[in-house]
């Protein structure tokens, strides 16, 4: 059957890799299945059609024959669940990729995102400059507590798992702001990750969908 996932038009992030159907087309890449991207307009996300395939009129969304699904985490569980590559044989070690996938979207996207919206959203509010320190401190919080976890590690547990695929996708947020950089050993980590091939394919896919040309050219 085959896969059909769906994506920005015209995504606001000028194909940097940040729309998170980067995220599915990564695990797509990561266990070598092939896939197909239907391009949605921000008008189309609202109309009846896709609001049966995503209730909140977003995307992406991920279509398998009969199946439909929403949401990054879960998409990318289906994923790891259905094919070899993301998520490890060993009973245990599968259990904690798990929990780093939820990690990553539970405990340090919240924070991260709190950031974008501070900086992007509410920037000319009057507050704005007493506010930004305190969110920042709170991503600081959540990165210093990461860093400390991860250590000389190249991926959170063992071998490269779809846990380390959500928490780099979640980390590559930060990239703009230079917070990152203030802890090597994770700038490190989301550099493997970007490194990886499978991402390189999925990034450039996204970006060939804003330039208007083909990802080899």
């Amino acid at each position: 059957m085959t896969i059909t996932i769906t994506a920005f038009e015209r995504s606001p992030d000028g194909g940097k890799g940040l729309a998170r159907d980067t995220r599915v087309r990564w695990a797509l890449e990561e266990v070598g299945q092939p896939y197909e991207v239907r391009l949605v307009s921000f008008g189309a996300m609202k109309e009846p059609a896709h609001l049966a395939l995503h209730p909140f009129g977003q995307i992406p969304t991920y279509e398998e024959g009969d199946l439909a699904l929403f949401e990054t985490g879960s998409i990318v569980f289906h994923i790891a669940e259905r094919h070899a590559g993301l998520l490890p044989d060993d009973a245990d070690a599968r259990a904690r990729a798990i929990t780093w996938m939820f990690a990553a979207l539970n405990t340090v996207e919240p924070a991260i995102l709190e950031l974008t919206t501070a900086r992007l959203l509410e920037g000319d509010k009057p507050w704005s400059k007493e506010r930004l320190p305190l969110v920042e401190d709170r991503v600081r919080d959540r990165l210093k507590q990461l860093s400390a976890r991860l250590g000389d590690a190249d991926w959170l547990d063992g071998a490269f798992s779809a846990g380390d695929l959500m928490m780099v996708s979640v980390l590559l947020r930060l990239k703009p702001s230079g917070i990152l950089d203030e802890y090597p050993n994770l700038a490190a980590y989301v550099a493997r990750g970007e490194a990886r091939p499978a991402y390189k394919r999925a990034f450039d896919a996204q970006l060939a969908v804003y330039t208007g040309k083909s990802p080899t050219g």
